[in-house]
Parts: structure tokens; C-alpha cells; sequence
């Protein structure tokens, strides 16, 4: 193999990576690529009934049993949960975190969405993106000579603008793989969201069922991912194959990284079928 690529996916709290992009990563590591997850905040805000140290600490102990499903890296960052602010210090700890890991590809929150931190994450990244290759801005940290790709988590938000696709994938092939990962944080898929979202009377006690339910209820958002964007997977995949893909995850690509061309695509998705020579 080549040198392995090396994707980089920056979430405002434990839990985003591996909601939005646990399939591309599932992906990369099956084929060698390296894979790092960031939460910009200790997730401290979590949880209806916990908080505070108790919950940084178990949350951080989640965020390293998903990384050990996979063979990933997981950083967990000590900023608070609901607290973010896009300060210059926070601004040069992304700088030097992409300096220091040299992805191929850098993936975030949009700045249009629901959460205060998903929005000043995606700012603190966007802002970061120029100034990468600049050596005089943190000079401590080598600087890079080129930007990475940075594309954008999928999201529903329609205004200012809608989300829209650069590349769809099939991630049906490492479905299990993606439930182990967000299985892996029981605060959030069995307590916390259930509890926001009015249906934690529905949450199985036993752990293969919780399991077997929460790949149930995600398989429906990712489908509805793959029936949306049914049309950039067949541009990807072709009619046929498209029409069987039932889950699916999409990104954006961002327009202050290197561009997310087509050749682009070809080497950071090159399980895609137009990416195969």
C-alpha cells in the first residue's frame, strides 16, 4: 500500500465523529488509513442527571472504548460543554492539532446548525484553514505547505443554505462497525438524546437489544441519507449498485481547504467505484 491517508474529523462534543462519519471511518481503517477523532469540549453538558467531572470523566472513557473498536486515536479536549467561544487560544490549539497530525482530509461541523459549539467549532476550523500554511502564526508548530481537503458534516438546516453533497458512500458494508462505535457511548444513545428527544421509554434494558435497537433507529437516518441523495449515488456507484445502498453518510466539501476536486475524491475515497482504475 501507499502511504495511508489520514482523516481527521473535528467534533464539538464525544459522540459527533462517530454520529456523522463513523462509517468513512470504519472505512479507512478496514483499509489501512489512519484516523483521529477530536471533541473540542469534555461533554460535561451531556446528560439529564449527571454532570461536571463525573460525566467528563465517563464520557471520556466511552470516547476510548469506540476508539478501541476501531484502532483509532480519540483526543477529548477540556473545554466546556455548551461553553465554547471562538478565542484566538482556541483557534491556535486547532491549528497546531492539524500541523501536528497532517491529515489528508479534515472534517467538521457547517457554521449553519443547532448547537452553539457545532457552529463555533466549524468557525474555529474555518478560521484556522488559511492560516496553516502561514509560519509565522504559531511558529512552534512547523507549518503545513498546503491546506487539507475539509468538507463538512451532513446536516438538515436549510437556511442560509442547505447542505450539498461533494461525495455520498455506501456504509452499509461497515454497518456493524459504526453501531459498535456510537454503542460505545451508552451516556448518549441510551440516556442523554433519548431523554431530550422525549423517547426514552423505548431504550431496551438488555445490552445486545439496546444494540440491535439503536442499529434500527440509525439505519433509518442513514437511509434517509441515501434516499435524499440518491442521485450523487449513482454518479458514484452507478444505477445499479445505487439502488441497493439503503445507508449512507455525505460531505460537503469546504471551500477554504484544498479543493475537493475530482481527483481529490478519487484518493480520499478510493473505495468509491469511480475511484477503482
Amino acid at each position: 500500500m501507499s502511504e495511508p491517508l489520514r482523516l481527521l474529523v473535528i467534533g464539538a462534543h464525544p459522540d459527533d465523529a462517530e454520529y456523522k462519519a463513523g462509517g468513512l471511518a470504519a472505512l479507512y481503517r478496514r483499509l489501512g488509513h489512519e484516523v483521529m477523532f477530536v471533541s473540542v469540549t469534555n461533554g460535561e453538558a451531556g446528560h439529564h442527571l449527571e454532570s461536571g467531572a463525573g460525566l467528563v470523566a465517563r464520557r471520556r472513557a466511552e470516547a476510548a472504548e469506540a476508539a478501541a473498536t476501531l484502532g483509532l486515536r480519540y483526543d477529548v479536549w477540556d473545554h466546556p460543554d455548551g461553553r465554547l467561544e471562538p478565542t484566538l487560544e482556541r483557534r491556535e490549539q486547532v491549528i497546531r492539532l492539524i500541523r501536528g497530525f497532517r491529515p489528508d482530509l479534515v472534517l467538521t461541523h457547517r457554521l449553519n446548525d443547532y448547537h452553539p459549539d457545532h457552529r463555533v467549532t466549524s468557525q474555529l476550523v474555518q478560521d484556522a484553514a488559511y492560516l496553516l500554511t502561514v509560519p509565522g502564526i504559531c511558529p512552534d508548530a512547523p507549518h503545513l505547505r498546503r491546506d487539507p481537503v475539509i468538507a463538512y458534516l451532513s446536516d438538515d438546516f436549510t437556511r442560509p443554505y442547505p447542505f450539498d453533497p461533494s461525495v455520498v458512500i455506501d456504509v452499509g458494508p461497515v454497518w456493524d462497525d459504526k453501531v459498535a462505535l456510537l454503542h460505545a457511548h451508552r451516556s448518549q444513545f441510551y440516556e442523554w438524546l433519548p431523554y431530550n428527544g422525549g423517547y426514552a421509554d423505548e431504550v431496551p434494558a438488555g445490552d445486545a437489544e439496546r444494540r440491535a435497537w439503536l442499529s434500527g433507529r440509525m439505519s433509518a437516518l442513514a437511509g434517509k441519507i441515501a434516499a435524499r441523495y440518491r442521485g450523487r449515488l449513482v454518479s458514484d456507484y452507478g444505477i445499479d449498485q445505487a439502488e441497493l445502498i439503503t445507508r449512507a453518510e455525505a460531505f460537503e466539501g469546504c471551500e477554504y481547504g484544498a479543493p475537493l476536486d475530482d481527483r481529490a475524491r478519487a484518493r480520499l475515497f478510493p473505495f468509491l467505484p469511480a475511484a477503482r482504475p
